[in-house]
């Protein structure tokens, strides 16, 4: 089959499209530089195609000839606004119902949506309620044609190689005597970055599947403030992690938001803490994945760089 996977040159897109060609399956990238899909054209049955997603009928040209669409676009700030922002509104909502309503007018019957653990248009955060209604768009535009159609996967923080999480956490453990975290008592449930590639691929050659919405987390639940102390650790750096009140953690967000380039950390993300980001239940068998737990991976790819010399 071919695959279009929006995203796909991205942290979870790249493992998703290994798996993909693994699989069997010819996989379509389409990226605004195509320059930055060079990596992906090592594997065999892999194009990369300089494509503006947020272009109709641009979109509508990648999507052709595809028999399943996946969409792992996600980004984690935007300018503010209300319900979620512009930045929130053109990735997490205006970006799904473009794609839901390509898919429907050439006739691809599955899409794979990635999600986020939590997402509710009611959320407390720009973030997840943008994710909500990005989900709310996609089965509005196949309601009435195939409501089986789609799949959505709801993931938690998800960890790995070249992730932004843990080793944003371990590079600040490098510098900083000690750590101060707001909303450090938040829970999560990190999962595995190959993980989530599995189970999506998994779902893409089971029937069963679709029309289903999935959570995808590992299977242990953490705090944030133990999370990067682990982090802190196993980079060879460990520093005491001060809870920061949740007040004085706005205001050290609003600075980073002054500062040039993506945040460090926002006014949106603290109050996505303020809703624990964990699974009711265990990842479904049918999406055929045993969740590995972070102690087995983070490890060593957080861990102190040998040189040789």
């Amino acid at each position: 089959m071919r695959v279009l996977v929006i995203g796909g040159t991205g942290f979870i897109g790249r493992q998703v499209v290994g798996r993909l060609v693994s699989q069997g399956h010819e996989v379509r990238v389409p990226s605004r530089r195509a320059a930055r899909g060079r990596e992906l054209r090592v594997y065999p049955g892999v194009s990369v195609v300089e494509c503006d997603v947020h272009d109709q009928s641009a979109l509508e040209r990648a999507i052709d000839g595809c028999g399943a669409v996946i969409n792992l676009v996600g980004i984690l700030h935007s300018a503010g606004g209300e319900p979620w922002g512009p930045d929130f509104d053109r990735a997490h909502v205006q970006l799904p119902a473009r794609i839901a309503s390509a898919c429907r007018a050439l006739g691809v019957r599955r899409l794979l949506h990635m999600s986020a653990l939590g997402a509710d248009i009611g959320g407390p955060s720009g973030y997840l309620r943008s994710k909500g209604a990005g989900e709310q768009r996609i089965l509005e535009a196949f309601a009435g044609w195939d409501d089986g159609a789609v799949t959505i996967f709801r993931a938690s923080v998800v960890f790995g190689p070249q992730d932004n999480f843990m080793n944003m956490f371990a590079r600040l453990a490098r510098f900083a005597p000690l750590l101060p975290i707001a909303g450090a008592r938040a829970r999560m449930q990190p999962v595995y970055v190959g993980d989530v590639a599995s189970a999506m691929v998994n779902a893409l050659a089971n029937p069963a599947t679709a029309g289903q919405v999935y959570d995808l987390a590992g299977p242990t639940v953490y705090t944030l403030g133990e999370l990067v102390r682990l982090a802190a650790s196993w980079s060879g750096h460990p520093r005491p992690v001060i809870e920061m009140p949740m007040p004085l953690g706005r205001l050290q967000a609003m600075l980073f938001e002054c500062l040039p380039g993506e945040p460090l950390l926002s006014r949106d993300n603290l109050a996505s803490l303020s809703v624990d980001n964990v699974s009711d239940a265990p990842m479904d068998a049918a999406l055929g994945v045993m969740p590995t737990p972070l102690e087995s991976i983070a490890p060593s790819y957080l861990g102190p760089k040998k040189h040789n010399g």
